[in-house]
């Protein structure tokens, strides 16, 4: 099929106004604080040496963090900082999406401006600041009239180059619960879906490219004291960034948040819930590409509303229990911690997601390895390879505790990549999961885990705490309780990881409707 002619393009589409309305308002957002901090701090510093220096080494410090972590970790500091300001003061606010999003952002922002600020000014030839005090000048005189005014062109390049880097950074903002462009790369990345990382990351080029350009005009205009060109490229920049922000401001806001994780499955259940909610007649926007500990927070403080999470990963990864339960004890117990946080656990889909250490099956036939037991005695000389969460998980320790195993080399890789890596010989052994449908396609076999270090991965549906009495959604959601077995959800799994617009999550989930009613 014609990349241009595939149907997956209108799903782009469709999506553009919120995605890029969204991904506006943060960028203007983080650059107009980012500038706001900046320029009054390059004032400051431009005749202090000692201050002048602090502040670019720690803005330069801030510039080689990378943008994904920097942005995560702005998540835990707002989240314990919103706790401490309920607990003092009784007033809260969300520390989930836009605002660690911006915080982040304005600080990448900061050392273009700092640098070019500074440097421009003392760029000045001294003859012409000595010449204003020869004329009577005040310092604020001479710093407005004159050195601001033949500084502008090389602080405007700064304020340039913070704009395109606020543009193109705030594509990783998605995992911490921020709408923007990111949304289609991240999306994409996880379903195969090239159409949907492709128009991202054109969208985000163009529109970096339109913002450096109109900045580059009122630049070139600064330059030759030319109105008509600053007037212009200001005025289309504000025609811009309302065009952007209008659809957002003129749609109500969703009802109901169905959040989603980072891998396939998650979508298409995440659009599996709203397509149910809205067929009640309850309006509903999915949020999706969150990290497991982000999601979970972000169902405890009410920003999403309802997602599918598992139990293995509640049991380990946010309760912190060691030992592995049975299946109906460990459900109870998780139901039981989950209500002390006044979160609902309305029931089970049905299915199990749980890892697995997976190898071709051919191979692990031929070598005679049908359990992890087996494997341990030949993992010295083999690759391992999981996603970006597993080799930090407890499930990862509990493992090789329980098995001794220890591997010549650990690679992580976005989890879709990993079967097919799998398959042609790139890693020995993945850690993968039970419910994906590529373990069929490729020939795959799941190791038996016969020391059981891996808990039960029940998929369970959680509910916020303010949606603990909502008798509607629970009546909404009810019909999925129990009717997603193992095979439908591996059937539903590869299809997504197909082509085409029937592989999109959202058509993906309207045929697990239809298969659900037949039974």
């Amino acid at each position: 099929m014609n990349l241009l002619s595939d149907p997956r393009w209108n799903d782009a589409i469709g999506h553009l106004p919120d995605y890029l309305g969204n991904h506006v308002r943060v960028s203007v957002a983080a650059l107009v604080l980012g500038l706001a901090a900046s320029f009054p701090l390059a004032l400051m510093a431009r005749n202090r040496p000692v201050m002048r220096s602090v502040l670019l080494v720690v803005a330069s410090i801030v510039q080689t963090v990378p943008g994904l972590a920097l942005l995560a970790l702005f998540y835990p500091l707002l989240l314990a900082l919103a706790a401490l300001t309920s607990s003092w003061f009784g007033l809260g606010f969300s520390a989930f999406g836009f605002l660690p999003a911006v915080l982040a952002l304005a600080l990448y922002s900061m050392l273009p401006v700092l640098r070019n600020t500074i440097t421009g000014l003392q760029g000045i030839d001294p003859a012409l600041t000595e010449a204003a005090r020869g004329v009577g000048m005040t310092p604020r005189q001479s710093l407005t009239m004159v050195e601001l005014p033949l500084a502008l062109p090389v602080i405007m390049a700064g304020i340039r180059t913070a704009a395109v880097w606020v543009i193109g950074t705030a594509t990783l903002s998605t995992p911490i619960g921020q709408t923007s462009l990111g949304n289609y790369i991240f999306a994409g990345l996880q379903t195969q879906n090239w159409v949907f990382v492709l128009f991202g990351c054109i969208a985000a080029a163009i529109l970096a490219l339109v913002v450096d350009q109109l900045l580059a005009l009122i630049e070139s205009g600064l330059q030759v004291r030319s109105r008509i060109r600053v007037t212009a490229g200001i005025a289309v920049i504000a025609a811009l960034i309302a065009v952007a922000l209008a659809p957002s401001f003129a749609r109500t806001k969703s009802g109901y948040i169905v959040g989603a994780k980072t891998f396939t499955e998650q979508y298409v259940l995440a659009a599996l819930i709203s397509q149910r909610l809205q067929a009640a007649g309850l309006p509903a926007t999915t949020r999706e590409g969150l990290g497991s500990n982000v999601i979970f927070e972000a169902l405890v403080n009410g920003d999403i509303d309802v997602y599918v999470d598992y139990s293995g990963t509640l049991w380990a990864n946010q309760f912190h229990n060691a030992g592995i339960a049975p299946r109906e004890k460990l459900l109870a117990d998780i139901k039981a911690t989950l209500a002390q946080r006044n979160i609902i656990l309305l029931g089970e889909l049905g299915f199990e997601n749980a890892y697995a250490l997976v190898m071709p099956k051919a191979r692990a036939d031929a070598l005679n390895i049908h359990s992890i037991g087996d494997l341990a005695a030949h993992a010295g000389a083999m690759s391992i390879a999981g996603d970006y969460e597993f080799f930090a998980r407890p499930e990862w320790a509990a493992l090789k505790k329980a098995y001794g195993l220890s591997f010549r080399e650990q690679r992580q890789m976005q989890s879709n990549f990993m079967y097919a890596a799998v398959a042609s010989g790139e890693v020995d052994v993945i850690a993968g999961y039970t419910s994906d449908g590529q373990i069929a396609k490729y020939g795959l076999t799941v190791l038996d885990d016969s020391r059981h270090a891996i808990p039960p991965y029940d998929a369970i549906v959680l509910l916020a705490p303010r949606r603990a009495d909502d008798a509607k959604l629970k009546a909404a959601l009810q019909p999925l309780l129990g009717k997603i077995d193992i095979a439908l959800m591996r059937e539903a799994n590869l299809r997504a990881s197909g082509t085409g617009a029937d592989s999109l999550p959202t058509a993906v989930a309207r045929w697990m409707w239809a298969k659900i009613n037949e039974k």
